[in-house]
């Protein structure tokens, strides 16, 4: 005999399919009912379980929902699987205990049927909740650029926007963590510092993942204290004991929204917040940049020098500039540096207005190309006239280092004009990272082989090591200019480290080449520390190639 009367059996379904098709479903209510059904079928457990796939069915990745249990089961007495058209795995088991009570064929259908439609019900809210994860998250489980429209466009049209700050972050020197730490911990600090700003911001905002280390969000004002405090550094535990840290902080661009604000398209806000992020990577001293109109105008500069590089290149439109490089003793011309102007209808565009903004991508790389390849074209008419010409430098970008084959690249170019190896100089600047300071050594070893003298670039300026002149075999050291004494003071601390520096550099053989020699008092303080050569404005401002000809002549300063 069954357990319950057709009449109840019927209340049942009637009373299922009513609570599992209203929207939304009372949870209280459905959990309520289950639990009636089971205590009436005298079941001991209930249990469903949902998988995406088969595949993530056999590796047991899914959920198991259990709303009965009495802890007295002892028997499955039915278990239902059934496969979607999309290929989810629905599985229901009911459990019984028959040292309690027998079920008889008439519970079994019934309860088959009751279970067919509880599947059913879980299906279509496990899926759309499995939809709502896949459209607005990522692969990683990080909110995503839907996630954030959704939530604009719910604000805006509650009039809820202004106010708020926006923002966009790049994590600073996230492939040097990785490096250091390994990806997959460098995977668990963002994580838990994404968390953290999820944490701060709360609901009344949302914190969402561009791609790797850059995300976007806004959040409300009234937190900005918190969050620019977390923007500027947050140590960040990796391992289990919290003992293992980072300090991880941002290169951020911020936009506050305007009261009232109303947003128009999302590319308003994102093209204000990425111009300001642009902005705070490109300057190693603001890790958090406000955005302003001026940015628009620098941005529009930007897009105007990228644009008209590739025809300037064309119509070689930049010309080198050459300054000398001069031996203290004799006064004479030893050498020289190659620089690049931009010269459009006869007016000079300075490198500073032209040359950040090509190292914001590879046209710097080509530029350099391109000046090794004019000197180059210089250099053989020089020695086709009989003149006897120096050593020239050519700048090459860090940009150049993940280039594989620069060696056989520059000296393809110097080959194609027959140039002697030893007349080049390529001048590379320092690297803090360990992956680029690898291809540093590489590149300067491989020019060394080849007779291409070598120096490094601007030394003193950046976050130097001994290691960098330790472990490079460079030929050249070139001291920036912003380590030179102004005065002959022998206590001042500048003195004390030039005069250690120069004769670090001399006792590893190194040639010593200062910049920026301005004043007689600076030539004197390089005499007193035996310092070899000069470049700077003391003898000659950078020269057009032909007044630097002339200089050739004669060789000789007064």
């Amino acid at each position: 005999m069954s357990c319950i009367s057709r009449e109840k059996y019927t209340s049942y379904l009637e009373r299922l399919v009513r609570i599992t098709h209203n929207q939304p479903v009372d949870r209280d209510a459905y959990v309520t009912l289950i639990k009636s059904i089971c205590t009436d079928y005298k079941l001991t457990k209930g249990m469903t379980e949902f998988y995406i796939t088969p595949m993530m069915e056999q590796r047991g990745d899914g959920e198991v929902y259990c709303d009965f249990d009495t802890g007295n089961s002892k028997k499955v007495l039915i278990r239902l699987r059934i496969v979607s058209t999309s290929k989810a795995v629905l599985i229901g088991t009911l459990y019984s205990n028959p040292e309690e009570y027998v079920h008889d064929d008439t519970d079994v259908d019934q309860l088959d049927s009751l279970l067919r439609i509880i599947l059913g019900y879980v299906s279509r809210v496990r899926l759309i909740k499995k939809l709502e994860e896949f459209g607005f998250s990522d692969l990683d489980g990080y909110r995503n650029f839907r996630a954030f429209a959704r939530f604009m466009d719910i604000n805006n049209a509650e009039n809820r926007l202004g106010g708020k700050v926006a923002f966009y972050l790049d994590l600073h020197n996230f492939t040097i963590v990785n490096q250091e730490i390994g990806r997959e911990n460098g995977d668990i600090v963002i994580r838990k510092y994404y968390d953290l700003l999820c944490d701060t911001i709360g609901d009344t905002g949302i914190i969402i993942r561009l791609g790797g280390d850059k995300f976007i969000g806004v959040f409300d004002k009234t937190l900005q204290d918190d969050v620019f405090r977390i923007f500027s550094g947050a140590y960040i535990a990796y391992d289990v004991t919290g003992k293992q840290r980072v300090n991880v902080s941002v290169a951020a661009g911020i936009y506050a929204l305007p009261i009232p604000y109303m947003m128009k398209s999302y590319g308003d806000i994102m093209d204000k917040i990425m111009l300001a992020g642009n902005v705070a990577k490109r300057h190693d001293g603001e890790s958090i940049v406000v955005y302003d109109d001026k940015m628009k105008v620098e941005s529009d500069h930007i897009k105007q020098i990228q644009t008209a590089f590739p025809g300037a290149v064309k119509r070689e439109e930049f010309i080198i500039h050459y300054q000398p490089k001069v031996d203290i003793e004799t006064k004479k011309i030893v050498g020289a540096e190659a620089l690049c102007r931009w010269q459009i209808d006869g007016k000079i565009i300075p490198p500073d207005d032209f040359i950040p903004i090509l190292e914001l991508n590879t046209f710097v790389s080509e530029l350099d190309f391109y000046v090794l390849d004019h000197v180059c074209r210089d250099m053989v008419r020089w020695l086709n006239e009989g003149r006897q010409p120096v050593r020239v430098s050519v700048n090459f970008s860090r940009k150049h280092l993940i280039d594989i084959d620069l060696t056989d690249h520059i000296l393809s170019i110097i080959n194609k004009y027959n140039i002697p190896h030893d007349l080049i100089e390529i001048e590379l600047t320092e690297t803090t990272s360990d992956v680029m300071f690898s291809d540093l050594r590489r590149i300067v070893s491989g020019l060394q082989r080849e007779n291409v003298k070598t120096a490094v670039d601007d030394f003193g300026v950046g976050y130097s090591s001994l290691n960098l002149i330790r472990d490079i075999p460079w030929d050249v050291l070139k001291i920036d200019k912003s380590f030179v004494p102004q005065t002959e003071d022998d206590g001042n601390v500048s003195n004390v480290m030039f005069r250690h520096l120069i004769s670090l550099a001399q006792d590893m053989g190194l040639e010593c080449v200062v910049e920026g020699v301005e004043t007689d008092e600076q030539l004197s303080i390089l005499k007193k520390n035996n310092c070899q050569i000069a470049q700077g404005f003391l003898f000659d401002h950078p020269l057009p190639v032909e007044e630097f000809e002339d200089r050739l002549i004669n060789k000789t300063y007064k």
